[in-house]
């Protein structure tokens, strides 16, 4: 019987990153070294059965569906093996709520697959990268554990609520209304809530797809505003795309040249789901209506949903 173990796959980020000065926590450069010398510099992980592998080495900024297609393969790839305990992501934090989303909305997992990152570059003074890998292998092999989560600076929150919400501060995530899951506290965990449920009920077309398979369906974001006009869907919907997500004002609501532009394209065929611009609360009352609400999600994670849609009615 192999000993039981967490694997940790890299992809970059601030965790990564390197800046030519100690004290400079903005002028790095993200995603320059490698995730078996991220964990070697950590001393008090000798004790944990740790396997490693680098998925991709990106800002996360510049994260896309070839990179998110590899990753999830590879966490279906260590889930399916009996030993693995759970899985840790290091991720940067400019994406991580959208990878998260996508990684809920696909594998269906009854272990733990937990991202983490960092605000500060591994060179600066004090990093909080080394903390919170530490917290999230320690979340990974929690027993019990499970679904999607992100850790960072000891809060646990689940990838349904997951959203970034500060620019620089170490505590930079936040879980909404939903409110996190937990703490992580030397190394134990203090529950709050339910871990995520699972959304999928089959493995999806994905999953099974090589890296290097057909584009993702094209999904785009617009903003309703002040002024807003029908240029930006009409020229969307002439550049090919098959679904579009606004994020209305408040309750959802569309400015009238906006929302005219949208029951176009509608009517042509192309996807709409409504959502709303605030960070908090979701789209109340809107069943029923012109458009298919995101049910609570935010526009960059609806976004994830409709593609998986689109993919999953092609397959």
């Amino acid at each position: 019987m192999n000993r039981p173990k967490i694997v940790v796959l890299g992809t970059g980020g601030t965790l990564a990153g390197t800046s030519p000065a100690m004290h400079d926590n903005i002028g790095y450069t993200a995603a320059q070294l490698g995730i078996a010398q991220l964990l070697g510099a950590i001393p008090s992980l000798e004790r944990v059965s740790l396997e490693s592998e680098q998925v991709a080495q990106i800002d996360s900024k510049d994260m896309d569906e070839a990179v998110w297609t590899a990753l999830a393969q590879r966490c279906a790839h260590w889930l399916a093996q009996e030993e693995v305990e759970g899985i840790v992501i290091t991720h940067g934090t400019d994406t991580l709520e959208e990878t998260a989303y996508l990684l809920h909305a696909l594998l269906m997992p009854a272990k733990p697959v937990v991202l983490t990152c960092a605000m500060r570059p591994a060179t600066a003074l004090s990093p909080d990268g080394p903390q919170n890998i530490v917290d999230a292998i320690a979340v990974a092999g929690w027993p019990g554990a499970r679904g999607v989560v992100a850790v960072c600076a000891g809060v646990v929150h689940g990838a349904p609520d997951v959203r970034k919400e500060h620019t620089y501060r170490l505590d930079a995530f936040g879980s909404g209304d939903a409110g996190p899951i937990g703490y992580v506290e030397e190394s134990k965990l203090r529950l709050l809530r339910s871990w995520p449920e699972a959304l999928a009920a089959a493995p999806h077309p994905l999953l099974s797809a090589p890296a290097s398979g057909a584009p993702w369906p094209q999904v785009d974001i617009v903003t309703s505003h002040a002024g807003a006009s029908a240029r930006t869907v009409q020229s969307l919907v002439a550049g090919g795309t098959r679904g579009l997500v606004v994020a209305g004002t408040g309750n959802g609501t569309i400015h009238h040249a906006l929302e005219a532009a949208l029951l176009e394209a509608q009517a042509q065929g192309v996807r709409v789901m409504r959502t709303t611009r605030c960070p908090l609360g979701e789209v109340i009352g809107a069943e029923g209506g012109a458009f298919e609400t995101a049910h609570g999600l935010s526009p960059v994670k609806a976004r994830i949903a409709l593609q998986l849609e689109l993919m999953g009615r092609a397959a």
